[in-house]
């Protein structure tokens, strides 16, 4: 099984620490990660999407050399899906879509906690899109860039902890979906201050990817 993850951005280290968490949950299979180099630094907003969607289409070349058996989509907002699902050889993921699934499979009412505002009516319309709205209590924005997500520390982590518990209390979520792919590497942290379920849509996609490819 090889699984390619392809980062819309042009961050290299947001890739690299993506892979690494793929890595962990799935030391088994083969994960590989892309880089989008023309790409934004952060996707943060519809703008930012549209632009590295190019790119990405670019990425397909490679993702087909590596002979992979799915590919992930390595940005919550799922920048491209449906475009990349058009021309791959392969199943094609999004890391938002493979939380709010996962979060499904739970049973449980979830909201997310991303970076910026710019994000929110992004994340809302892929919820609504692909059916998951009636599980989605919220989207809430916690005020952080990407980049300082990805880059964490101890105030990161508090931020997004406090956001996590308002949504616990104001939204009555039974889940919390960590909205930023930069959020990743952060999961167990946040995950010791919090009373609810965490999704991490990089963990979630790994699993479902090896679903997709088996079913293929």
């Amino acid at each position: 099984m090889r699984l390619v993850y392809m980062n819309p951005n042009s961050t290299q280290s947001m890739t690299q620490s993506i892979v690494e968490v793929a890595r962990l949950e799935a030391p088994q299979i083969d994960i590989f990660g892309l880089t989008n180099v023309g790409g934004p630094a952060a996707i943060q907003g519809p703008e930012d999407g549209d632009v590295a969607v190019v790119g990405l289409m670019r990425l397909l070349d490679e993702a087909r050399d590596l002979k992979a058996d799915a590919i992930v989509i390595a940005c919550f907002d799922d920048t491209g899906l449906d475009a990349l699902r058009a021309r791959a050889h392969c199943p094609v993921l999004g890391i938002g879509q493979s939380a709010y699934a996962t979060a499904q499979l739970l049973g449980a009412r979830f909201s997310v906690v991303t970076s910026l505002a710019v994000s929110v009516p992004v994340i809302e319309h892929n919820i609504k899109s692909t059916g998951f709205g009636p599980n989605c209590t919220s989207v809430r924005a916690s005020g952080l860039p990407v980049l300082e997500i990805d880059a964490g520390g101890q105030d990161v982590l508090q931020r997004l902890s406090d956001e996590i518990d308002a949504a616990v209390t104001d939204d009555a979520a039974q889940a919390v979906v960590l909205g930023c792919a930069g959020m990743a590497p952060l999961r167990d942290a946040l995950a010791a201050k919090s009373a609810v379920a965490l999704i991490d849509g990089v963990a979630a996609s790994v699993h479902l990817a090896q679903v997709a490819a088996r079913f293929a």
